[in-house]
């Protein structure tokens, strides 16, 4: 066996295959070696390696010569695979430490790694221990040799033959990945719009956006999900307002301080803007979105990975569906504030008209956010109930005002009518399908409802009552308890404690009178704050 391979080296200093793609290389700094096709040689007999990588010093096969790679054992062959990636190929002796050595290492490579691509080309000096037609059906290789024939040309006409099967095989696997790639990106741009244009929230949506952009742009496909530095801003009045950050940009999205944007992004920002396109600068991805109505977002991610052609083709189609979603979120936004404005307006109409306190509304709004938010609410449904409760005495608008404007006490008949302003403000506000009106028509229809079943105009108890009513109840005569009326002195804080301390469980929710007790340092701060002697322009609590 060995004098056989030492007559392939003697033969190998003649021989040129005409008409193949290799050819013997000329001497090369190994530093400027880049790529090399991986030969993994599998034999208990040291000298087959010497003399196989003497024979194949010099080989190359389209611009890339051979990185041999040696193994003396089955087990050793196995922890070479299990560690090392990309084996072309593997020129493997059968009878080892044991007669089936090789076949099981061939068994091993196709059935426990599940690797297709790597070409076996077994070798044996006793081939009477592993008859060729029973390999070659029962095992998944590639060609079968026996050491005696193995001559210098068909040593050469096997390697090139494998390094093509496994050139073209992994050419086949490339372009599979890519189209799934491309499918899985597709199907990721479809997924996360659709999510996307399902939020409302300004805030919430940049966080998404922020979510599924470092999800395509960040992370290649060999590592896992990290959490990057990424940040999602709006130009407001020529300043940078952070709508929601990631990593070292989380605390940042609380701040609202444009500030805090550094400088080094500013400049990304700028750049942006000046362009009207995103950007990509080292590993730095810029998004850039333009509204119709004229408003503009930018997102910055850290630590991204670069775009190919089909992957920026990608980001393009997402950033696109991102514009169009800001779009309707700004247009929402709008309808939303106008939605709030006229809500509040119309309630200090009304509150004018009975000559209520002058920041009555405003005031029950913040009492009621308060109440809200410590009963466990969203915020979310805490702001649409503070938006929604200056509606509580819209349906005054019908009532008289020889009734609604009388100083004295109302007589038993008057006041029958009074009692109808709380289904006539329910009716009012029941008829859109808007979530705030409809939240305004139960805070209408339910803030003089009484716990114990006292109140109107239903009459209703308990939790019968909407969360709603309930929690304007409180909000509504702690602070007409607390202000002069034309029908009475503001009372003193004390006194009024003592009401509700008293009507807990009769006229309100026992587990809300606790929270106002509990936080009524809170609820001052607000009644000194917006007090009547103070003018108060578009107070927002959220």
């Amino acid at each position: 066996m060995v004098q056989n391979l030492l007559l392939i080296l003697r033969v190998s200093k003649g021989v040129q295959m005409a008409g193949s793609s290799f050819k013997f290389a000329e001497k090369k700094d190994k530093n400027n070696q880049k790529e090399k096709w991986r030969v993994l040689i599998v034999d208990d007999d040291e000298q087959v390696h010497t003399i196989t990588q003497a024979v194949l010093r010099t080989f190359m096969f389209e611009d890339k010569n051979i990185e041999f790679i040696s193994a003396y054992s089955a087990k050793e062959a196995k922890e070479k695979l299990l560690s090392l990636d990309d084996i072309a190929l593997i020129l493997l002796d059968v009878v080892m430490e044991e007669n089936t050595s090789g076949l099981s290492i061939a068994k091993f490579i196709r059935e426990d790694m599940k690797n297709s691509m790597t070409r076996i080309v077994l070798r044996t000096g006793q081939p009477g221990s592993a008859p060729e037609e029973k390999v070659i059906i029962d095992y998944d290789i590639n060609d079968y040799k026996e050491k005696t024939e193995l001559t210098a040309k068909k040593l050469f006409t096997t390697v090139i033959s494998s390094l093509r099967n496994y050139r073209d095989l992994k050419i086949i696997d490339d372009d599979r990945r890519i189209l799934n790639k491309n499918r899985e990106g597709l199907r990721q741009v479809i997924d996360s719009s659709a999510h996307l244009f399902e939020i409302r929230s300004l805030k919430e949506f940049a966080s998404g956006v922020l979510t599924q952009i470092i999800a395509m742009v960040g992370i290649d496909n060999n590592s896992i999900y990290v959490q990057k530095d990424a940040l999602s801003v709006e130009i407001d009045n020529n300043k940078f307002n952070i709508l929601a950050g990631t990593g070292i940009f989380e605390e940042l999205s609380k701040s609202k301080n444009p500030a805090s944007i550094p400088k080094d992004i500013e400049i990304l920002f700028n750049q942006a803007i000046k362009k009207e396109e995103r950007i990509f600068i080292d590993d730095v991805f810029i998004g850039y979105f333009k509204t119709k109505s004229g408003h503009k977002n930018l997102l910055y991610v850290k630590d991204c990975q670069e775009l190919n052609e089909t992957d920026s083709h990608l980001i393009d189609i997402f950033l696109s569906n991102v514009a169009i979603a800001f779009e309707n979120l700004y247009l929402d936004k709008e309808i939303q504030d106008t939605q709030k404005e006229v809500i509040t307006t119309l309630g200090e109409v009304v509150e004018n008209r009975s000559h209520e306190a002058g920041n009555h509304v405003k005031r029950v709004g913040f009492f009621t956010y308060l109440l809200a938010k410590k009963l466990g609410l969203n915020d979310e449904e805490a702001i649409r109930l503070k938006t929604a409760a200056p509606m509580h005495d819209v349906g005054k608008i019908a009532i008289s005002d020889s009734i609604l404007m009388k100083k004295g006490k109302l007589t038993d008949d008057e006041f029958s009518i009074m009692k109808k302003h709380a289904y006539i403000g329910y009716e009012i506000l029941n008829k859109s399908p808007r979530e705030l009106m409809k939240c305004a028509a139960l805070v209408a229809r339910d803030h003089h409802e009484k716990f114990d079943g006292s109140g109107y105009p239903n009459g209703v108890s308990g939790e019968n009552i909407s969360l709603y009513g309930r929690i304007v109840a409180v909000a509504d005569v702690f602070d007409a308890l607390s202000h002069e009326r034309c029908y009475k002195e503001a009372w003193l804080t004390q006194d009024v404690l003592n009401y509700f301390k008293e009507q807990s469980g009769k006229h309100f929710d026992p587990k809300i009178v606790k929270i106002l007790f509990e936080n009524i340092d809170e609820f001052l701060e607000i009644n000194e704050r917006y007090s009547d002697n103070v003018l108060v322009v578009n107070s927002n609590i959220a």
